[in-house]
C-alpha cells in the first residue's frame, strides 16, 4: 500500500511539473531559469528536464491560475511566486 501511495504521488508530481513546463513554453519562458530563480543553488531537476523534452509549445493550453494552484498544492510556493510575477509582466 505504501509503495502505491508513493508511486501515485510521484506521478501527480510529474503532472505538476508538466503543467509548469507547458505554461512556460506557451509564454516563451525558460522553465529551468524560472526554477533556478525560485530555488537558487539546487541541483538539476531531472524531472523538469524530462518534462521539457516531453513537451511541445502550444500542445496544451494551461492558464496561470491552474499552474499556481497546482504548484501550491505541492508546496512549491517560491516557484508559484515567480510564476505569478512573470504572469504579471506578460499581461
Amino acid at each position: 500500500m505504501d509503495d502505491r501511495i508513493i508511486q501515485q504521488y510521484k506521478e501527480d508530481e510529474y503532472i505538476m511539473i508538466q503543467l509548469f513546463v507547458q505554461w512556460c513554453m506557451n509564454h516563451d519562458l525558460n522553465p529551468t531559469e524560472l526554477y533556478d530563480l525560485a530555488y537558487p543553488g539546487q541541483m538539476k531537476n531531472e524531472a523538469l528536464l524530462q518534462a521539457m523534452e516531453d513537451s511541445e509549445k502550444g500542445s496544451l493550453e494551461v492558464d496561470t491560475e491552474t499552474v499556481l494552484h497546482v504548484l501550491q498544492l505541492f508546496g512549491n510556493d517560491d516557484l508559484a511566486f515567480i510564476v505569478s510575477e512573470k504572469a504579471t509582466q506578460i499581461k
